[in-house]
């Protein structure tokens, strides 16, 4: 079965002590995680993509301006990808895709589910942040499509732990998801 992996919004903003809109000590401890996963897909060749949040500056229109702090502006360090993760796409930026996004699903406004039909992609993985935000949206998009999915347990965080935990539970419960540990 062809997968591929989507590592959601692992960007400074989100992830830094001094982010924007931080999950902290919880987002980072997923660095390795999601390093690791990255290396892995490359070398199984299989299909990679770093689908990341894109704001522009004094946006007054967009729906996230009255709900959070400005983050993840256009030229900004906050867009830019973290620690391991970071390393991990320059080392491997030709075969890892970089997606911009400007709604919390990977699929929204974007040609996500193009590229993946293209591919044969029968199944994607997620890891990232936020649990409960873009990466539930997200795989609550990929349900609708009918894209098999699979969420490492260990490789997700948000900065709220009670949505997170609701968040898990709904990926299985109401998404027939695939909530793994490893």
């Amino acid at each position: 079965m062809k997968k591929a992996l989507l590592v959601i919004d692992y960007t400074y903003d989100f992830v830094a002590t001094d982010g924007k809109l931080t999950c902290g000590e919880a987002g980072q401890a997923l660095d390795g995680k999601i390093a690791a996963l990255m290396q892995q897909f490359v070398a199984d060749n299989e299909f990679v993509v770093c689908a990341n949040d894109l704001h522009e500056e004094q946006d007054i229109f967009h729906p996230e301006t009255k709900l959070f702090p400005p983050h993840n502006i256009r030229g900004t360090k906050g867009r830019e990808l973290y620690g391991l993760v970071s390393e991990t796409y320059i080392q491997h930026q030709q075969r890892i895709l970089w997606l911009d996004k400007t709604r919390y699903s990977a699929f929204a406004g974007t040609n996500l589910a193009i590229l993946l039909k293209e591919r044969g992609i029968e199944e994607i993985h997620l890891v990232g942040v936020c649990t409960d935000i873009c990466v539930l949206h997200t795989a609550v998009d990929a349900y609708n499509l009918g894209i098999s999915t699979v969420i490492y347990a260990d490789g997700v965080a948000s900065f709220d732990a009670a949505g997170h935990e609701w968040a898990l539970r709904h990926f299985e419960h109401t998404l027939g998801a695939r909530v793994i540990c490893q």
